[in-house]
């Protein structure tokens, strides 16, 4: 069997280019995440396959990348189904361990507790434009709120953190499940479609109020259903507050306190925002995980077209380990959009230290290159990068990638 030199499909090489900017980025991300409180914590790459496959997960849970039994554990003879011969999986989200993480830590960690996590996930997904197979997440999450300002903070903390890498003009779109699922009893569904309706409605972006409409007619809903609640996202369109305007039509289906919670966010994201952008109602905005429970946001780039990170409130999951609930609230930044954004824009690392690359000519003695090398270690100690390399004999090839690189200085060492 002959090797291969290209990655895995969905996954990629990262060129050093790319890498200079990814840990920029990150080192944006924790360092303001820092200074809203947040701790950093990490997580096994692994999961047990019953966690990751409990029915919260939504279409992620047809994305895993499952691990095969091993050793004595393995009996294929003897396997009737997949859980036979499966017993771990690789973690799709980094909000599933985290909920494991603390109920099996939660004595050991403050309360309420501001989690910090960055690290690869991994989906069995259709690779496409900002979309891989193996790809790095950055979570906040709260954990033990129950109130608006685990909202409030998590917004801020991620709006100031894209407002810091130079993104502006964005949006935040907020929605409540509990306004999805008021919608939806409304407009006369029974509660055991709702999450058929939803999977529908998340398609909005992609096919339209019209598209909807038509597949929920096409999966036999009552025509005066769809018409109801077409109708109700029509209607938010045209007033000129969608919340209160669906407060009003709602009634008693949609309970107050919903209400004055969705507005004593936006009042308060809006008067401490440190970044330009807009928090923006949308309700047609589902979010794909059946385990969050209220609050639902979204970050939307005009750049990309698309979703670019997003979060909400999940007080149930916890208690699936525990057998209590926990309040619960997160938000996850898009890192490779991020980077998919800032590579097409032509972002430069600001403030970057000096690059020299010192090119030494082959066959240059033993006792002169210890004088080069205690040269280029003065210049490190001022905080230069300096890199040592023997010269190649195409020089001028060489000193091209190593430009690409960000190497500005040349100094060449002949042996003369």
């Amino acid at each position: 069997m002959s090797l291969v030199k290209k990655p895995v499909n969905g996954m990629k090489d990262i060129l050093p280019l790319e890498m200079q900017i990814r840990d920029y980025v990150q080192s944006v991300i924790k360092d303001t995440y820092r200074s809203f409180g947040f701790t950093p914590i990490e997580t096994p790459c692994m999961e047990p396959i019953a966690n990751l496959s409990n029915k919260q997960g939504g279409e992620n849970e047809k994305l895993i990348f499952k691990v095969l039994k091993r050793g004595e554990k393995l009996h294929l003879d003897t396997a009737q189904s997949e859980a036979d011969l499966v017993d771990f999986g690789m973690r799709y989200d980094l909000t599933v361990p985290l909920a494991r993480f603390y109920a099996n830590h939660a004595n050991d960690l403050a309360s309420p507790f501001k989690a910090l996590q960055i690290g690869n996930v991994w989906r069995a997904d259709r690779p496409q434009r900002g979309r891989y197979r193996q790809f790095m997440q950055c979570d906040i999450d709260i954990l033990g709120e129950p109130s608006n300002l685990a909202e409030i903070e998590l917004i801020l903390a991620t709006t100031t953190t894209l407002g810091r890498l130079g993104f502006q003009g964005f949006e935040i779109r907020i929605n409540e499940r509990r306004i999805l699922k008021a919608m939806a009893a409304y407009s006369g569904f029974a509660q055991e479609d709702y999450d058929a309706v939803f999977i529908i409605l998340d398609k909005m972006d992609k096919i339209g109020m019209e598209g909807v409409a038509a597949q929920l007619a096409q999966d036999g809903f009552a025509k005066e259903s769809i018409e109801k609640y077409t109708g109700l996202f029509a209607g938010v369109q045209k007033a000129q507050d969608g919340i209160s305007y669906l407060a009003d039509t709602l009634g008693a289906y949609l309970p107050a306190d919903v209400v004055s919670s969705m507005k004593e966010i936006a009042a308060s994201v809006n008067a401490c925002k440190a970044a330009d952008f807009a928090l923006v109602f949308d309700p047609t905005l589902v979010r794909g995980m059946s385990y969050y429970t209220g609050t639902i946001f979204e970050i939307a780039m005009p750049e990309f077209g698309g979703s670019c990170g997003g979060g909400g409130r999940y007080d149930k999951m916890i208690g699936n380990f525990t057998g209590k609930d926990v309040p619960a609230c997160g938000f996850s930044i898009g890192f490779e959009r991020i980077i998919l954004l800032l590579l097409e824009s032509g972002f430069q690392v600001p403030k970057q230290p000096k690059k020299a690359a010192y090119l030494i000519e082959k066959g240059y003695p033993g006792e002169k290159l210890a004088q080069v090398i205690a040269q280029a270690q003065e210049a490190r100690k001022s905080g230069q990068q300096v890199l040592v390399v023997r010269m190649n004999k195409n020089k001028k090839f060489q000193k091209e990638q190593l430009a690409k690189e960000g190497y500005e200085e040349f100094v060449e060492f002949f042996n003369r």
